[in-house]
C-alpha cells in the first residue's frame, strides 16, 4: 500500500525568503491531492521537493514508509508530468512512452505490454509512430501522461499540467485525468493555481499562501466551511463578499441595516461578514427587513447575471449577487437578502474563521 507522508516540511533560501514553511501532510492509496495557491505560495517547491529536484531545509519525506528526504530522484520511484510535457521531439510516441522503462532496463517484451496496455486506454494506439511535432496539445499531454502511468510508480506528481492548454482542451483533458487516476491505486500529487481544477479533481486539497498551510480538507468543505478569510477569498469563483463591518452589540452594521450575529458575540467592536454571491438572492414578500441597494455594474454569465451593487448606508462597501438572468428586476435599485446560515464570519485581524467553538469579541 503505497504512501506519501510530509513531516514539518521546510525549505529555506534566506531569512526572507522561504517558500515552504513546516509542512505537514500525507497522501493514501487512491488519493488525490491537489496544491492549490497562488503564484509564489511554494506549491511548486513542495512539488520539487517531493519529486528529489530540490532538498529541504528540515522535515522528512516518507514514502510507504521509506525516508526518501536525501534520495537522489532516480530512487524514489516517482513519475512526474511537467507543465511544458518534456517529451523528446525526435523519438516517436512510442520511444517516448518507453524511455524510461530502457533508462531502468526494464525487459522489452515487459516494456512492449506495458505501452500496449496504457496506449489503448489512452486512446494512443494510431499515433505510435508520430512525432511529438506531428501531435495536438491534448495528444501531447496524453503521451506525458502515458509515459508515467508505464512506469508504475509509487507516486505521481503532476505540475501544472493543463496551463498551456486552450479553454475547451482543458476541460476535456481534465476530465480524461480524472478518469484516468480513477483507475490508479496510487497517491497522486497536483500542482495547479485553478481552483476549477482543484475542486474538480482532488478527493483533497492543500490550500497554501506565502509558504503556510491553510487548509487541509475535502474540495467541498473547503468551499462550505473556509478556514479563513484568506481561503474563503481564495477559493470560489465569483470570489466571496467579503465586508469588513462595525458591530453594535448583537448585530453587525451594513450600512442602514443590521445582521444579526451567532450567539456568543455581543460586544462592540469589528467582524468581517463572508457571503458567496450565488447565495445573495432577490427578497421577496416573506423578507421583512429586505436589503435595498443600488446597480452599479451588470455583468451576463449566460444562466446568471452577476450584479456588483452598494448597499444604502453603506456606499463605501461593495456586495456582489449572482442572480437567475430570467428573473426580473430594476436597473437602478435593487432589494437583496443575505440568508443567516449561508454568512461566514472571520477575525478582522487574524483573518480566522469564528464558529461556535471560538467565537470571540473583536475590538
Amino acid at each position: 500500500m503505497a504512501k506519501l507522508e510530509l513531516i514539518h516540511l521546510n525549505k529555506t533560501y534566506s531569512p526572507k525568503i522561504i517558500p515552504v514553511k513546516d509542512v505537514s501532510l500525507s497522501v493514501d492509496d487512491g488519493e488525490f491531492l491537489t496544491l492549490l495557491g497562488p503564484s509564489g505560495c511554494g506549491k511548486s517547491t513542495i512539488l520539487r521537493l517531493i519529486a528529489g529536484l530540490e532538498q529541504p531545509t528540515h522535515g522528512e519525506i516518507r514514502i510507504n514508509g521509506r525516508d526518501v528526504t536525501n534520495a537522489p530522484p532516480g530512487d524514489r520511484n516517482i513519475a512526474m508530468v511537467f507543465q511544458s510535457y518534456a517529451l523528446y521531439p525526435h523519438m516517436s510516441v512510442y520511444d517516448n512512452i518507453a524511455s524510461g522503462l530502457k533508462l531502468k532496463k526494464v525487459p522489452s517484451e515487459e516494456i512492449r505490454v506495458r505501452i500496449e496496455q496504457v496506449s489503448d486506454f489512452l486512446g494512443l494506439g494510431s499515433l505510435m509512430q508520430r512525432k511529438p511535432g506531428q501531435l495536438s496539445g491534448g495528444q501531447r499531454q496524453r503521451v506525458a501522461l502515458g509515459r508515467a502511468l508505464v512506469r508504475q510508480p509509487d507516486v505521481f506528481l503532476l505540475d501544472e499540467p493543463l496551463s498551456n492548454l486552450d479553454a475547451l482542451l482543458r476541460e476535456q483533458v481534465r476530465a480524461e485525468l480524472k478518469q484516468i487516476f480513477e483507475t490508479q491505486n496510487t497517491p497522486v500529487v497536483y500542482v495547479t493555481h485553478d481552483q476549477t481544477e482543484a475542486m474538480t479533481l482532488s478527493t483533497k486539497v492543500a490550500v497554501l499562501y506565502n509558504g503556510d498551510l491553510q487548509q487541509l480538507d475535502s474540495p467541498r468543505r473547503i468551499y462550505t466551511h473556509p478556514a479563513n478569510r484568506f481561503v474563503a477569498g481564495f477559493v470560489g469563483s465569483p470570489q466571496m463578499n467579503l465586508l469588513d463591518l462595525r458591530c453594535d452589540g448583537r448585530f453587525a452594521i451594513l450600512g442602514n441595516y443590521k445582521i444579526p450575529l451567532p450567539n456568543g458575540l455581543q460586544s462592540p467592536g469589528h467582524i468581517v461578514l463572508g457571503i458567496r454571491p450565488e447565495h445573495v438572492r432577490l427578497a421577496d414578500a416573506s423578507d421583512s427587513h429586505p436589503i435595498a441597494a443600488k446597480v452599479i455594474l451588470k455583468e451576463n454569465l449566460g444562466m446568471s447575471d452577476l450584479i456588483s451593487t452598494r448597499v444604502d448606508g453603506a456606499e463605501n462597501l461593495l456586495l456582489r449577487a449572482l442572480l437567475p438572468s430570467d428573473r426580473p428586476w430594476q436597473e437602478e435599485s435593487i432589494k437583496l437578502t443575505l440568508p443567516l446560515d449561508a454568512i461566514h464570519w472571520f477575525h478582522p485581524d487574524t483573518g480566522e474563521r469564528l464558529n461556535s467553538e471560538n467565537l470571540q469579541v473583536v475590538r
